[in-house]
């Protein structure tokens, strides 16, 4: 499986109009293409900025290609993308996916014996 990692920057106060537009193109796109097994989209917010990181997860390189095109490396942007980020990475990375685990805590809950 293969982990594809990509970096925006965003105002603060766009972050909430982004990850709506987000989800009517790229996520959506993401999810049509045969083969990812999910997305995650992580948020942080860094006094006027916010930082989102998208975490999309793939059975192949040929899934990515299918997504991103034949040059896999380059990050995919929508027109309206450059109303919201401040800067347009060029570049996304990859990574082999050796193992996960599923956590069974709950919200709150920080483990090991009180």
């Amino acid at each position: 499986m293969i982990a594809r990692i990509w970096r925006g920057i965003t105002l603060a106060e766009r972050a909430d109009a982004y990850i709506a537009h987000l989800d009517e193109t790229l996520l959506r796109d993401v999810a049509a293409t045969p083969g990812n097994r999910g997305v995650t989209v992580l948020r942080r917010l860094q006094g006027e900025h916010s930082e989102i990181v998208l975490i999309t997860l793939w059975d192949s390189m040929d899934a990515v290609r299918a997504f991103a095109g034949e040059n896999p490396e380059r990050s995919v942007y929508y027109p309206e993308d450059e109303n919201y980020l401040l800067d347009m990475e060029p570049l996304v990375r990859h990574y082999d996916v050796v193992e996960t685990l599923a956590g069974t805590a709950k919200a709150g809950d920080r483990g090991g014996s009180r």
